[in-house]
Protein backbone atom coordinates (compact mmCIF):
# COMPACT_ATOMS: atom_id res chain seq x y z
CA UNK A 1 0.00 0.00 0.00
CA UNK A 2 1.34 3.91 -0.58
CA UNK A 3 2.16 6.60 1.68
CA UNK A 4 0.52 8.61 3.03
CA UNK A 5 1.50 12.40 4.17
CA UNK A 6 1.65 12.74 8.43
CA UNK A 7 1.69 15.86 9.98
CA UNK A 8 2.12 16.96 13.70
CA UNK A 9 2.08 20.05 15.20
CA UNK A 10 2.13 21.68 18.21
CA UNK A 11 0.99 25.37 19.30
CA UNK A 12 4.87 25.91 19.25
CA UNK A 13 6.01 23.86 16.59
CA UNK A 14 5.47 21.70 14.06
CA UNK A 15 6.93 18.53 15.20
CA UNK A 16 6.77 16.41 11.88
CA UNK A 17 5.96 16.18 8.01
CA UNK A 18 6.52 13.31 6.28
CA UNK A 19 5.41 10.14 4.33
CA UNK A 20 4.71 7.27 6.15
CA UNK A 21 3.11 4.12 6.11
CA UNK A 22 0.71 3.97 8.76
CA UNK A 23 0.16 5.93 12.31
CA UNK A 24 -2.12 4.43 15.25
CA UNK A 25 -3.28 7.59 16.70
CA UNK A 26 -4.89 7.56 20.45
CA UNK A 27 -8.33 8.58 20.36
CA UNK A 28 -10.58 8.92 23.01
CA UNK A 29 -12.83 6.70 21.59
CA UNK A 30 -10.04 3.64 21.21
CA UNK A 31 -7.03 3.46 18.96
CA UNK A 32 -7.07 4.17 14.86
CA UNK A 33 -4.80 2.86 12.20
CA UNK A 34 -4.78 5.45 9.73
CA UNK A 35 -3.10 3.80 6.50
CA UNK A 36 -3.73 6.17 3.06
CA UNK A 37 -6.78 5.59 1.32
CA UNK A 38 -8.30 6.17 4.93
CA UNK A 39 -11.76 7.88 5.16
CA UNK A 40 -12.18 11.30 6.29
CA UNK A 41 -12.38 11.07 10.12
CA UNK A 42 -11.94 13.33 13.23
CA UNK A 43 -10.87 12.17 16.43
CA UNK A 44 -10.03 13.86 19.85
CA UNK A 45 -6.22 12.43 21.73
CA UNK A 46 -6.05 10.89 24.91
CA UNK A 47 -2.84 11.69 26.64
CA UNK A 48 -1.38 8.33 25.18
CA UNK A 49 1.59 7.81 22.28
CA UNK A 50 1.78 8.02 18.64
CA UNK A 51 3.10 4.99 16.59
CA UNK A 52 4.43 5.77 13.67
CA UNK A 53 5.67 3.32 10.91
CA UNK A 54 7.46 4.19 8.17
CA UNK A 55 7.08 1.31 5.93
CA UNK A 56 5.43 -2.15 6.03
CA UNK A 57 8.16 -3.86 8.04
CA UNK A 58 9.64 -0.84 9.90
CA UNK A 59 9.51 -1.17 14.05
CA UNK A 60 7.33 1.72 15.26
CA UNK A 61 8.73 5.20 16.26
CA UNK A 62 6.16 6.43 19.41
CA UNK A 63 6.04 9.93 20.55
CA UNK A 64 3.93 10.95 23.70
CA UNK A 65 1.05 13.27 22.86
CA UNK A 66 -1.55 15.21 25.03
CA UNK A 67 -4.82 16.89 24.25
CA UNK A 68 -5.89 18.16 21.19
CA UNK A 69 -7.36 15.72 18.01
CA UNK A 70 -6.29 14.39 14.51
CA UNK A 71 -8.05 15.04 11.36
CA UNK A 72 -7.69 12.64 8.17
CA UNK A 73 -8.66 14.42 5.11
CA UNK A 74 -7.15 14.66 1.42
CA UNK A 75 -3.98 15.38 2.14
CA UNK A 76 -3.43 12.71 4.87
CA UNK A 77 -3.30 12.43 8.63
CA UNK A 78 -3.04 15.65 10.32
CA UNK A 79 -2.39 15.78 14.47
CA UNK A 80 -2.96 18.84 16.08
CA UNK A 81 -1.59 18.17 20.00
CA UNK A 82 -1.47 20.46 22.76
CA UNK A 83 1.89 19.12 23.38
CA UNK A 84 4.43 16.09 21.90
CA UNK A 85 7.53 14.55 23.13
CA UNK A 86 9.96 12.11 21.24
Amino acid sequence: MADFHFELVTPERQVRSEDVYMVVVPGTEGESGIMAGHAPMMTTLKDGELKVYKSASAQPESIAVSGGFAEVGDKGLTVLAESAGE
